[in-house]
């Protein structure tokens, strides 16, 4: 039973850091692997991450 619960969590983690990282701009594929192998301490990273080039919005230099 404590597997199916550990499972479990395993995958909603993978979930969260896989729609955070969508919404950021950042490699869905690997922040959800990051959250299905490390639970819910990928978590935070994937907050604190930067988000991709084409998500920074970039002034130019006039």
């Amino acid at each position: 039973m404590a597997y199916v619960f550990i499972l479990a969590i395993l995958t909603i983690s993978g979930i969260i850091c896989h729609i955070v990282a969508s919404r950021r701009g950042s490699n869905k594929i690997f922040w959800g692997a990051m959250g299905f192998s490390f639970g819910p301490l990928a978590i935070p990273f994937v907050f604190i991450s930067k988000p991709s080039i084409k998500q920074r919005k970039v002034n130019p230099i006039k």
